[in-house]
């Protein structure tokens, strides 16, 4: 086997391999013998067929599978001794191999540019100090209370307020007919929270248990339900109850029962260690972003267009997703596809060149991703998408989402690697990075 290099740009790579006929034919009888040992020929004792016989009845299986493994190995061979880490899919153009011939073929892959590295160590980063914000502890205790809380009926017979829970039913009409299938029976509602249309809203707080209202609402463009967006709907309801929270006292009782606090002086502690710890992780991460700003501020180099175009797709999935739990929908920003990746383009190609960046730097301190830590990563994915593991593997090794996902921890840790050889100053938040 023969190979030569090419660059085709300072991120991108070409390989031309010239195989001889020798090399070829190895390549077919190494897969004829497999193909005797795999399978049994009527006429013929397993794996005593001749060769030209298994040759004849596989041909075009053998052959595409025999092309398959030898550009496989030699690939392997050729990117392990240039010492070359593909960043990209590998593109491979090639025919088949043909007996008695000799073969060429050739594939392109992605690499990191080549840069300096500025100096790291021993810079000067300033971090926000963290307080304690009493006004942060009491939400979260009133979320516990709310938690706990009671629902009970209001025996009175009037109109709701904001904080009650009314059980109401609804449909959606246009011209007389139920619009979309759009309708609800028995549907509870919590009024002043922006959890449904304020209009819709308006029209249930002027009901009292039993009563039936209906009213004309202009849905907004960006309605999640696409085929009520823009459109004018009368909306019909029906109020059946409405219902009030009643909040409990915070007890040390309550505190062992809910939270699984012996007092509520604990679990407040408790509460305050974790604002402490999720504010440090915050402030930690807003310096190391501002360091890494600076680190790459003066830095040039290409990027790789697969590694943008990963991270553009990533990001608008992204958006689409925190839209979607809003109750929106990506067309709701009025946006073409085209124009959305034009205002992502920015924040995709920074990304990109801060993972280089670590990348180069993971490389300097001799940093690796174990195994275990790829696997811990796809359970923490698995977890936040509420999937089984196993589903979640398969789809990373089928979209060749592995070395990405890798890429990403060995650029992390670079990071943190960067970070401990830093001099942290704590400065008031209003002064930091002033």
């Amino acid at each position: 086997m023969e190979y030569d290099i090419q660059d085709i740009s300072p991120v991108q790579k070409k390989i031309v391999f010239k195989v001889q006929s020798e090399e070829v034919n190895g390549a077919l009888s190494t897969a004829v013998a497999l193909y005797k040992t795999r399978y049994e020929i009527k006429g013929f004792r397993k794996g005593r067929a001749p060769a030209s016989v298994i040759e004849s009845k596989f041909k075009k299986q053998l052959y595409t599978e025999a092309t398959t493994d030898l550009i496989n190995y030699q690939i392997n061979e050729a990117i392990n001794s240039l010492g070359l880490a593909p960043l990209s899919r590998i593109e491979v153009e090639a025919k088949e191999l043909v007996r008695d011939q000799d073969f060429e073929y050739s594939i392109s892959f992605e690499v990191a540019p080549e840069f300096e590295l500025p100096e790291y160590k021993g810079l000067v980063v300033e971090e926000e100090a963290v307080e304690v914000d009493e006004a942060r502890i009491r939400e979260v205790e009133n979320r516990i209370l709310d938690n706990a809380a009671t629902i009970t009926p209001i025996e009175d017979v009037r109109e709701p307020r904001d904080g009650e829970i009314v059980t109401v039913s609804f449909g959606t009409y246009k011209d007389g007919e139920l619009f979309d299938g759009v309708k609800a029976e028995n549907f509870d509602l919590v009024l002043g929270q922006r959890q449904a249309l304020e209009e819709f809203e308006d029209l249930v707080k002027g009901l009292k248990p039993g009563e039936s209202g209906e009213r004309e609402i202009a849905f907004p463009e960006d309605f999640i339900n696409t085929n009520m967006a823009g459109q004018t709907l009368t909306i019909k309801a029906k109020l059946h109850a409405i219902k009030q929270k009643d909040i409990p006292e915070l007890t040390d009782e309550l505190a062992k029962r809910i939270a699984g606090f012996d007092s509520v002086a604990t679990m407040r502690e408790a509460i305050k260690a974790s604002f402490l710890s999720s504010q440090k992780q915050l402030v930690r991460g807003k310096s190391q972003s501002e360091l890494l700003d600076r680190l790459l501020k003066d830095l040039d180099y290409p990027l790789p267009p697969s590694m943008v175009e990963d991270r553009l797709q990533r990001l608008i999935e992204d958006q689409a997703f925190k839209l979607e739990r809003q109750g929106r929908s990506l067309e709701s920003l009025g946006k073409s596809l085209e124009d959305l990746r034009a205002e992502f383009r920015p924040r995709a190609e920074q990304a990109v060149k801060q993972e280089l960046f670590l990348l180069a730097v993971a490389k300097k301190e001799g940093l690796e991703v174990d195994p275990k830590e790829v696997e811990a990563a796809l359970r923490q994915v698995a977890m936040q998408a509420k999937q089984d593991v196993l589903f979640i593997r398969q789809f990373y090794e089928q979209n060749n989402m592995i070395v990405p996902l890798k890429d990403r921890l060995l650029a992390d840790k670079a990071m943190e690697a960067i970070y401990q050889q830093v001099e942290i100053r704590e400065v008031p938040a209003a002064e930091a990075g002033a």
